[in-house]
């Protein structure tokens, strides 16, 4: 869930942003004299971090306002004592500041960390989940997130994230301007054509330039197990991604949108296993069982 809030942000902000630019002829100035290639490539580079590193910043409140998390300021009930005393038991087990912790209504197993920085972090768990876990399942999958901050898996996610922001806006702007100059013939390469290409570009390449955020995000996901592995039990990780596996393969328990730790119901192949934000359950199962640590 992390991964697609972040992504989602990320584009959003830098389309705000390419339209604001446009609109004060940013674009226009950079192309007076034809395409300059080194100015434009400091010019993407300049806004593909500065974009990224904005969604970083906001990614806390971006994630509670769109899934409705509420966070435990003073827990109400024993299960929230017990959710607030177990983050802070992992987090000092981490070496990691107190992180915000949330609940969100929702009925599927879900669980997600987001934050800039490892002692600014909000870690937030689903209603479903807490209903339907154990205490020892619950604390894994809690280490398991806790185990993304401890790690610095958004801030790193942040830097690939600007680097494909470069790329996306560099290229996005080469072919607007090619195609206005080649097909719409127009001298100097920056009329209607210019915009709308390049704006239709822009989502496309970022969309297909994600595939890296993803191939990351599956990554990082088996470094995330090993992490909720040594802070809560392997027993217990295994347990928790076993029972994730089992709700998976129940259709009114887990549909085909993100659920817990993001997975999608069952393994993909071809071209969609690139769109895949975690790896294969059964892979992750294995890799604990073979893990040494």
């Amino acid at each position: 869930m992390r991964i697609m809030l972040f992504l989602a942000t990320n584009l959003a902000v830098i389309l705000v942003a390419s339209f604001t630019l446009r609109l004060l002829g940013v674009d226009s100035y950079l192309a007076q004299q034809g395409i300059n290639y080194g100015s434009l490539l400091a010019f993407a580079a300049v806004f593909g971090f500065a974009g990224a590193i904005v969604s970083l910043l906001i990614s806390k409140p971006m994630a509670k306002w769109s899934t409705k998390a509420r966070v435990i300021d003073s827990p109400r009930t024993p299960a929230e004592r017990w959710l607030v005393d177990t983050v802070a038991e992992l987090a000092k087990k981490a070496g990691i500041g107190m992180p915000e912790v949330a609940i969100f209504p929702a009925s599927q197993s879900n669980a997600f960390a987001t934050g800039w920085n490892k002692n600014n972090s909000l870690v937030a768990v689903s209603e479903g989940l807490l209903h339907r876990f154990n205490k020892d399942e619950i604390k894994a999958v809690l280490g398991h997130e806790i185990g993304h901050v401890a790690n610095g898996d958004m801030i790193t996610l942040a830097l690939i994230q600007g680097v494909v922001n470069t790329f996306v806006i560099f290229a996005s702007r080469v072919i607007g301007s090619f195609v206005d100059r080649v097909v719409f013939k127009n001298e100097n390469g920056h009329g209607i054509a210019f915009f709308v290409v390049s704006i239709v570009a822009e989502i496309v390449l970022g969309i297909l330039a994600s595939t890296i955020v993803f191939w990351f995000s599956r990554r990082r996901e088996f470094r995330a197990d090993i992490a909720g592995a040594q802070l809560a039990g392997t027993g217990a990780m295994i347990s928790a991604l076993a029972r994730l596996k089992q709700e998976s393969e129940v259709p009114d328990q887990m549909p085909d949108t993100l659920q817990a730790f993001g997975i999608n119901r069952g393994a993909r192949s071809g071209l969609s296993a690139l769109f895949m934000t975690h790896p294969p359950l059964d892979d992750r199962i294995a890799a604990l069982q073979n893990a040494r640590f």
